[in-house]
């Protein structure tokens, strides 16, 4: 076996290389702004009292950038998000912006909005508008790895090729003590001009530092891309770098992640900053504020 496909079997490996310890027994409550609550971790960001569905706390702020995972955002709630999207390939720099706006739907469904442009060799130019809609199968914890729907739709300037259709299914998990993992399964089509397809594996894991704080993970990509014509010769494009993020306030977050690409298909680097500010529904996301005794 090469050294690129065990590098890549051991990072699609990555969540399951954890020790399989037992999780930590039941914490004293906290007191969260004058109510108690209970977690298993003694973490905040892992108390599923707040959360719609029964999900943690800490799905409430994006901590991937390059893997979705379960609902954001509750009932009628709403965020906002600013990515800034670099890749490198040699010495050309490539920068894509978006603007995405979220809400929160009854029955376990999310609604997202994108604005996305892009600025190359000193001009900018509009690329696509895209709407997505998501769908948990069940509140968090009733299945395992938590299945969830995702649906997207790409209207593309015709100087940047045809519509995209995107559908994706979204696993996360909790792994106790400020551990937390998501993975997607994606598949990508161009509907018309040269009808370019793409097969992709993502994943991504954290160790929270801070609670709700700050938390450093890692995060990997897998795409196999071709268009109409050259099927039978594929693009492979593996990544893997290390992510952070920062939540300076109880509704905002920062995430940072580098990607190294390690096939020669793969751009030589990939990096991601996020800043996003969760409004909810006039409520602030809880927080610990004293141990209970």
């Amino acid at each position: 076996m090469s050294l690129s496909h065990k590098t890549l079997l051991a990072a699609c490996l990555l969540p399951f290389a954890l020790h399989a310890e037992e999780r930590a027994t039941l914490n004293p409550p906290l007191t969260v702004q004058g109510q108690a609550y209970t977690s298993e971790s003694g973490l905040a960001e892992d108390d599923t009292s707040g959360g719609a569905y029964g999900q943690p706390e800490w799905l409430s702020a994006r901590r991937f950038a390059t893997t979705r995972a379960y609902i954001q955002q509750d009932p009628w709630e709403f965020g906002v998000e600013q990515w800034w999207r670099s890749r490198k390939n040699g010495s050309e720099w490539t920068h894509k912006f978006q603007e995405e706006i979220e809400l929160g739907l009854p029955y376990r469904f999310q609604l997202d909005f994108y604005y996305d442009w892009t600025y190359e060799d000193h001009e900018s130019d509009f690329e696509d508008v895209a709407a997505e809609v998501r769908w948990a199968f069940a509140d968090w914890g009733k299945i395992p790895l938590n299945p969830t729907l995702y649906f997207e739709y790409k209207w593309v300037d015709s100087e940047n090729g045809g519509n995209v259709v995107e559908p994706k299914l979204l696993l996360a998990e909790d792994f106790g003590c400020g551990w937390h993992w998501a993975a997607n399964f994606v598949w990508e089509r161009e509907l018309t001009d040269s009808k370019a397809e793409e097969w992709a594996f993502t994943q991504a894991i954290s160790k929270s530092l801070i609670d709700s704080k700050l938390s450093v993970g890692l995060e990997m990509t897998y795409k196999w891309e071709t268009a109409l014509g050259s099927r039978s010769k594929p693009e492979r494009k593996f990544n893997i770098g290390p992510s952070i993020q920062w939540r300076p306030t109880e509704c905002t977050h920062v995430d940072v992640v580098a990607l190294a690409g390690l096939t020669h298909d793969s751009p030589d680097v990939e990096g991601w900053l996020v800043l996003g500010w969760d409004f909810g529904s006039g409520e602030s996301h809880f927080k610990p504020v004293t141990r209970r005794q």
